[in-house]
């Protein structure tokens, strides 16, 4: 990029890391690190919502998709759309008013009101898994388009996006994050919306000129198994029940009407960017038929087709979105750590002020974590799926019983999503050792079946346990 270009880029990122210094002299307290107070409004949520699920994945996995297989890969976007339309129904206002009633911060202190310490260590676990991988794809992603932009070795690259992110989240906390969302939302709708689409025409054509070059399959929804699709999108629509900063966000809103309308409002942000990856990934196939590096398709077509001043809007766009989830991902895992771990089995009666310095501690400890991942993460999509998997199949069901049905014994909670777990992860590593035929089933399907019959069982038997001794 020449000298505009990267001036462009440099000064977003010197803005997050600003941002994040201001967050600091304002955050006061615990909350206002870890769920901003509890005062934030209905668009800065719909903000939230977008910025932790429109990331490397979302972008650059799902134009790469596109890409090679046509519209089916946008099925990663429209399973999040889904995903917000149910929770907003379902669970938002839920789950802030029992936040609310018992001043919850994580979702675990969710869990262990609703069933014990026990259960308690299975949603850390999964949680601390699925989020440590999260932010490694995403400072994966992050280092890829820089190190294609900017011509930098992906070490350097992986550096020091990386560093930008854990420095302005292990700064501000939450605060920041509300802070940098609106920012890198507003970025991401500009650079990928409204200045990708439009030179997208410009090269490749209208949609009706793809259409004519492209084969037929590339417009078909269900392109890439409709097997496959519903793994995804399950997956993820049930990792929406489950996923930590789902309640975090929730506990946010300033009211219960702000957790729902915020879910709801993130839905009109996200299905523009859906069209305008998809438009992209089926531009890059009209243009760069046989490109040899798929995964990098994407900054082929920004640094050999875009003019100057638009390209870097747009490389700060894919950046924003890539940044703005990785941040929501370390503070997850470092409230995991803070008040899931430390408070809870180290030092229960740790002052609010060293709970906030562990917190930044936290947070630059599980940065720093995932840099050393990401130098190990490759298909970014396929990663991902892995941990929605994890963190749907084991924690979904006994999630839906505790906001909706307070009978299930913590025993059958318990057993239900530790085994369910243990199904998911011994599934794959038999799916990936190569021992086909079962074991080619997704690993989300063995696991709800495990999690829904265990429940149910237990949940029975202790029922009549319970009026045996009544009796």
């Amino acid at each position: 990029m020449g000298v505009v270009d990267t001036s462009i880029l440099f000064v977003y990122l010197a803005l997050m890391v600003g941002l994040g210094f201001y967050a600091q002299r304002r955050k006061q307290d615990v909350e206002d690190y870890f769920v901003a107070g509890r005062r934030v409004g209905p668009f800065t949520i719909a903000a939230l919502w977008v910025a932790a699920w429109i990331g490397g994945a979302a972008v650059v996995g799902t134009s790469t998709r596109v890409y090679e297989l046509g519209v089916t890969g946008v099925w990663y976007i429209l399973a999040q759309a889904i995903g917000l339309l149910l929770f907003g129904l379902a669970m938002a206002r839920r789950v802030k008013q029992l936040g609310d009633r018992h001043q919850h911060l994580t979702y675990p202190d969710f869990i262990e009101q609703h069933y014990d310490s026990r259960t308690r260590v299975v949603a850390t676990i999964t949680t601390v898994l699925a989020y440590t991988a999260y932010t490694a794809g995403q400072f994966a992603a992050a280092a890829a388009i820089l190190q294609a932009l900017l011509g930098w070795d992906y070490g350097t690259s992986l550096l020091l996006s990386g560093a930008i992110v854990i420095l302005y989240t292990a700064l501000g906390g939450y605060l920041a994050v509300t802070y940098t969302d609106r920012v890198q939302v507003a970025l991401v709708l500009l650079g990928i919306v409204a200045v990708g689409v439009p030179v997208a025409i410009s090269q490749a054509g209208s949609w009706a000129d793809m259409r004519a070059v492209l084969p037929a399959s590339y417009y078909d929804l269900g392109a890439q198994g409709w097997d496959k699709i519903a793994a995804l999108v399950v997956s993820m629509v049930l990792s929406f029940f489950v996923a930590m900063d789902s309640f975090s966000r929730s506990f946010a809103a300033r009211d219960a009407a702000a957790a729902r309308n915020g879910a709801w409002f993130a839905i009109v942000l996200i299905l523009p960017i859906a069209v305008a990856v998809a438009w992209l990934g089926l531009a890059c196939a009209v243009m760069y038929p046989d490109h040899a590096a798929a995964g990098g398709i994407l900054a082929t077509f920004v640094l050999e087709s875009f003019p100057v001043g638009l390209k870097g809007l747009m490389v700060i766009g894919i950046l924003s979105a890539i940044m703005s989830v990785a941040s929501i991902c370390v503070l997850t895992a470092s409230a995991n750590y803070t008040r899931d771990i430390h408070q809870r089995y180290i030092q229960r009666d740790i002052a609010g002020t060293a709970m906030l310095k562990l917190g930044t501690l936290a947070s630059l400890g599980a940065g720093l974590l995932a840099l050393l991942m990401a130098w190990n993460m490759r298909d970014i999509i396929d990663i991902l799926q892995l941990g929605f998997t994890i963190n749907s199949a084991a924690l979904f069901l006994p999630t839906i019983a505790a906001v909706y049905w307070n009978h299930v014994p913590a025993s059958a909670a318990f057993w239900s999503s530790s085994t369910s777990l243990a199904t998911v992860i011994g599934w794959r590593i038999a799916a990936d050792a190569g021992m086909g035929g079962l074991f080619s089933i997704d690993p989300l399907w063995p696991g709800l079946l495990v999690s829904a019959a265990l429940l149910l069982v237990l949940t029975v038997f202790g029922s009549r346990r319970v009026a045996k001794a009544v009796a």
